[in-house]
């Protein structure tokens, strides 16, 4: 299967509903308007292809990027890879989530995070956080950095409230992530979450809101699943 004969397929799953959820999220044309659920069983039939995931984010339109992301062989994605796949990416979507999960999940996720969160770009730094989210999330304890993750807790506190928009949302993402997925940083991120208090973030008028990082996390204690590590952080 070839990204064209999966895009004629994408087209004729879009609707104007979902395709208006979407411009109402910020996604900018061109794109169809295909639900998760359907980009989902394209990734069960073709499970990780490294090169078609590549010729799909190229065609530029959003639900082909989206699936790339989910059918990516991220083992084989390169730096230039990922950099490439931030550069072209247009939408919050892409670059908070597809972006990240790839590169958490890739060889180069930590040299990414830590390159991307320096960009004085609003994109490129909300990625580099979004993708330390992610990796907290999968990778286990002792393979963590968890001297750095507390460094990077501390930076959080003390810059978040003068950062562009997206990267407070994604700031607070990462602590609400360290503090339900690392055992030994769980009591550090809710004093951190504490100190920072309420995030407020320009959500181009959707419902979306920004959670209070400590309730966040209580919320997750008392799910059960606090510290309980993902299998994988695509969705």
């Amino acid at each position: 299967m070839t990204a064209d004969e999966i895009v004629k397929e994408l087209k004729k799953l879009g609707t104007d509903a979902y395709k208006h959820t979407l411009r109402n999220h910020g996604i900018p044309e061109p794109f169809f308007g295909v639900k998760v659920e359907e980009l989902k069983k394209f990734q069960n039939r073709i499970k990780q292809d490294y090169r078609l995931a590549l010729d799909l984010y190229d065609t530029g339109i959003y639900d082909a990027m989206y699936l790339a992301g989910l059918i990516a062989d991220d083992a084989k994605m390169t730096k230039k890879d990922l950099r490439q796949w931030l550069k072209k990416a247009k939408c919050d979507l892409l670059i908070s989530y597809t972006i990240p999960w790839v590169a958490a999940q890739s060889p180069h996720g930590w040299e990414m995070a830590l390159e991307w969160i320096e960009s004085k770009q609003e994109d490129v730094a909300a990625a580099g956080w979004a993708t330390l989210r992610s990796m907290v999330s999968v990778k286990e304890d002792a393979d963590l950095d968890l001297a750095e993750l507390k460094k990077l807790l501390q930076r959080v506190q003390k810059t978040i409230h003068t950062q562009p928009n997206n990267v407070r949302s994604l700031m607070n993402s990462f602590v609400i992530a360290v503090g339900s997925y690392v055992k030994s940083l769980t009591e550090l991120a809710v004093q951190t979450g504490t100190k920072i208090g309420k995030v407020t973030v320009d959500m181009g008028g959707t419902a979306c809101k920004v959670p209070f990082a400590p309730e966040y996390i209580e919320k997750a204690k008392k799910r059960g699943t606090l510290e309980k590590k993902r299998k994988s952080t695509k969705c």
